[in-house]
């Protein structure tokens, strides 16, 4: 981040004074307005409910412009990254800036493969919760109390300590999730193993069971490297700002990304795709499509259509283009004849083609796409955000460790417009 020579000038007219504020300027995107001295001129503070024309803080990771549809990690659009490297590449190159040569990509394979097995007594840990628990529930629990197994890698002022905290978050979390989705089931959980990539490993703790070999398949498996790829981070979001906030306070690692769970389990946030499935299954048939997207069209109908549109993207969403082919690839691979992945794909035709959507610009999001590989793959939708969980954890540990490292990082302290009562003097009972 540069200051250029241009300053922006406030003007009270009632006071009949000014204010001189710097502007700021990034490697792209657009300028912003240095503020941190306004309360310290002016006595006011900014009000930005959501933080929506706020820039928290200075980063490197992630940017995007959601009115071209450009997402870029460390600079490489995110096409490029989910077509060409694995997801273990681009969790390299967020955490270390570059992508990796063959000899640093070996050595983060191996250490991340070895990493993957949790602590035996963490098993009883799951024990504790009800079998009918939410998985996302198991997995922030276990989360936060990794760091009463792992102490050693808890200092935030060791470099050495916070990359293995690093790596073994990167590491233990799809074991969790697999776990968590294993718990929920009633089956035996299932160790890693070392002869398998991440992807591949993933998918064999969630389904293998010990009656019968499990073989994985290489189509499926690309799917979910893709979607782990796709969902690894995406700029200073609801569950990324949480860590950073919890981060600020000095919170070790553990107790940082299980905060982050927490912020993601929320359905306008993480749970978008199981949102997704449940409005197809309120949709029930083909035959209905048109009464519902005429709902979709009226102002006065609660209904909404989910996996369309997006907050930030404004024109269309450039993970959803490469989930769009994956999903294809699924669907024709499993040759599945399921109603509502049937559903699916005429609303998505319908999406494409209707004068409604194009002109609003609501195209199919990468939710849309990822709830219906998900459910094809054989998971349930309350594991959906828990996925989300294992491939977003890459993006939150980069962003946590930038934060450590950015000189100028203050624990997150966000002031408020105080609407409440004046001071007022205290009643005693018998006066109230």
């Amino acid at each position: 981040m540069t200051s250029n020579t241009k300053i922006m000038t406030l003007t009270d007219k009632e006071a009949g004074t000014e204010v001189e504020l710097p502007v700021l300027s990034g490697s792209v995107g657009p300028d912003v307005i240095d503020i941190r001295k306004l309360y310290g001129q002016t006595g006011m503070f900014t009000y930005d409910p959501g933080y929506g024309a706020t820039g928290s803080c200075e980063s490197g990771l992630t940017y995007i412009d959601g009115e071209k549809g450009i997402l870029l990690h460390r600079g490489y659009p995110i096409e490029q990254l989910a077509d060409q490297a694995d997801f273990l590449e681009v969790a390299y190159l967020l955490l270390n800036g570059e992508l990796p040569n063959q000899d640093e990509k070996a050595e983060f394979d191996d250490a991340i493969t070895h990493h993957t097995m949790v602590h035996e007594q963490l098993s009883n840990f799951y024990r504790g919760f009800r079998r009918d628990a939410h998985p996302m529930a198991i997995l922030c629990g276990v989360t936060g109390a990794l760091s009463a197994f792992y102490h050693d890698s808890t200092d935030i002022s060791d470099p050495a300590q916070r990359q293995i905290a690093s790596r073994r978050l990167i590491a233990k979390m799809p074991t969790l999730a697999a776990m968590a989705f294993k718990y929920s089931m009633g089956q035996p959980f299932n160790y890693p193993r070392n002869n398998l990539n991440y992807a591949e490993n993933f998918l064999q703790m969630c389904f293998a069971v010990p009656a019968e070999d499990y073989v994985v398949d290489p189509v499926l498996a690309k799917a979910m490297d893709k979607i782990l790829i796709l969902h690894a981070d995406h700029e200073q979001n609801a569950s990324t700002s949480t860590v950073r906030l919890a981060g600020s306070s000095g919170a070790n690692p553990f107790a940082c990304i299980a905060a982050g769970i927490a912020s993601l389990w929320g359905p306008a946030h993480g749970g978008a795709n199981e949102a997704v499935l449940n409005m197809l299954n309120e949709i029930g048939d083909k035959s209905r499509l048109a009464e519902y997207v005429e709902r979709a069209r009226s102002k006065d109908d609660p209904f909404r259509l989910f996996g369309f549109g997006h907050r930030v993207y404004k024109n269309f969403d450039p993970r959803a283009k490469v989930m769009r082919e994956t999903c294809h690839e699924v669907l024709n691979k499993l040759g599945i004849n399921d109603p509502l992945l049937e559903l699916a794909m005429e609303l998505e035709e319908l999406a494409l083609r209707d004068p409604y959507f194009v002109d609003k610009k609501l195209y199919p999001n990468v939710d849309f796409y990822s709830g219906i590989i998900l459910k094809a793959l054989g998971f349930p939708t309350s594991m959906f955000t828990v996925l989300f969980a294992v491939a977003r954890t890459v993006g939150w540990i980069s962003q946590w460790n930038e934060m450590i490292e950015d000189p100028t990082q203050r624990i997150g302290r966000p002031r408020q417009l105080y609407t409440g009562p004046a001071a007022r003097d205290f009643k005693t009972m018998s006066n109230r």
